[in-house]
């Protein structure tokens, strides 16, 4: 075994930074930019908001809060033993778009400096990046390919198109070891709605099953192309292992999903949870949320993504009865 490194996760307080913790952690090791198999010794998690559940009782993790662009921050977190970062922080899409300056410092400038710290620390790095299929916008072909051009039609999915571009670039000149994956539209993450323009994907499905009534801003028949948080977690952990060859010079990838409508998820409900869980579902559309959504594609060919072992989830149902066992206790309210 080599020696032992460090990692960190920025948004690590989020229920997907803490997923990720929570496997590297149970796993122990990952993978160098030279392929090396290495025992994480310290797995630092940063995010401006404490955790909402406690994190794990083990000596290797520790949290520290704060803005990973704050160069405070970002000298604790990155220091000559970091070997990878997965870089999970950002505001979100609505968030993004209705505050402008907030979305380009902490999406595109704060990145950028997090970038620079690891080109500094001369080691070439790995880093994992989430970045969206929201990075595609606008005239779009009713499929997208590999080769889609990226026409972002958010100020989200621009900053989100711009940091993979960097990616590439610093990649190519070897100051860090860079993967940049597109993630649909997670589903059905736990906890409350924030702002995200998809944060109903998840809302339509997590409200009706804990007993609460929801409305929901879009019409039945909106399409979205979707993840499970079991599903990306392993993907994030998958690119990291991959070789730097399998990437080549292209190193951002859309993950493969499940392409399905509002109508189709609250189907799979009525199936799990009877009417009941649907009639507390109504209709209340936001035409800001509307207009946001309409920007995004639902239909994708990632073969790409395939070649390189990622994984879809097999449908709604297998997803949302996912969401009940590990969130709900089995139990539906």
């Amino acid at each position: 075994m080599h020696e032992p490194m460090k990692a960190v996760i920025t948004g690590g307080a989020g229920f997907l930074g803490q997923r990720l913790a929570k496997q590297i952690l149970e796993l122990g090791t990952l993978h160098d930019s030279n392929g090396a198999e290495r025992p994480v010794s310290k797995l630092l998690l940063s995010d401006v908001a404490e955790p909402s559940v406690a994190l794990p009782d083990d000596d290797r993790l520790e949290f520290i809060k704060g803005d990973f662009g704050d160069p405070t921050i970002s000298s604790q977190l990155i220091t000559p033993d970091t070997g990878v970062v997965f870089h999970l922080a950002a505001v979100v899409s609505g968030g993004a778009e209705e505050d402008f300056e907030l979305g380009m410092a902490v999406n595109l400038h704060a990145t950028e400096r997090l970038l620079e710290s690891l080109r500094h620390l001369e080691t070439c790095p790995r880093l994992v990046f989430a970045s969206s299929v929201a990075a595609y916008g606008g005239d779009l072909p009713e499929v997208i390919q590999d080769d889609t051009p990226l026409t972002p039609q958010t100020s989200y999915g621009c900053q989100k198109a711009i940091t993979e571009f960097l990616i590439n670039d610093y990649t190519r000149r070897g100051f860090l070891d860079g993967r940049a994956l597109r993630l649909p539209t997670i589903v059905v993450r736990p906890g409350k709605p924030n702002k995200a323009a998809s944060s109903f994907a998840s809302s339509v499905v997590r409200e009706p099953l804990q007993g609460a009534t929801y409305a929901c801003p879009v019409p039945p028949e909106t399409g979205v192309w979707i993840l499970s948080p079991k599903q990306v977690v392993e993907s994030f952990l998958h690119a990291s292992r991959l070789a730097p060859e399998a990437w080549g010079f292209h190193r951002a990838v859309a993950l493969p999903g499940l392409t399905t409508t509002v109508q189709e998820m609250v189907d799979a409900m009525h199936a799990i949870g009877g009417q009941e869980v649907i009639d507390r579902i109504h209709w209340e559309p936001d035409a800001v949320i509307q207009r946001i959504v309409n920007t995004w594609p639902v239909n994708f060919n990632p073969e790409r993504a395939r070649q390189l072992g990622f994984e879809a989830d097999p449908n709604i149902r297998q997803i949302i009865d996912d969401f009940v066992s590990d969130e709900l206790g089995g139990k539906v309210r």
